[in-house]
């Protein structure tokens, strides 16, 4: 015997073979049970800010061209605080992250090419508060 096509469509739209109905939750059968215990924040410890970072002082960041035969370079200048061996670690850092070379020269850091977006996001991680001076 045949059967129309919408006959079979209607049987298996209505089927009762036991499926998940849309009122059973997949997750019913799931437990906590060998999980480590949630960390136990107060209601104040949530209401907090973030704490900020102190700011260790303003520094200027210029594009500098003159006297360079032409050449662009990023010049941040204006530290207040450090010395020279962490001016070098800030320049090996600006130079990783920018791809280009560049030196510590008169407790100012130089670094070739138009950097100087660059320049601030690593000033700001390191705690200084960048701000673009100049041309």
């Amino acid at each position: 015997m045949f059967r129309h096509k919408n006959e079979v469509m209607a049987e298996k739209e209505h089927s009762s073979d036991g499926g998940q109905g849309f009122g059973q939750s997949p997750f019913a059968g799931l437990s906590s049970e060998g999980l480590p215990n949630p960390p136990e924040n107060t209601p104040s410890e949530l209401n907090q800010p973030p704490k900020k970072k102190k700011s260790r002082g303003r520094v200027d960041i210029m594009r500098e061209k003159a006297g360079r035969g032409g050449k662009t370079v990023t010049v941040v200048r204006n530290f207040v605080g450090i010395g020279l061996p962490e001016k070098e670690s800030l320049a090996k850092a600006m130079q990783k992250a920018c791809g280009t070379g560049g030196t510590v020269k008169e407790g100012r850091i130089e670094i070739q090419g138009d950097k100087r977006e660059e320049v601030a996001r690593i000033l700001t991680e390191a705690g200084f508060r960048p701000v673009f001076a100049g041309g």
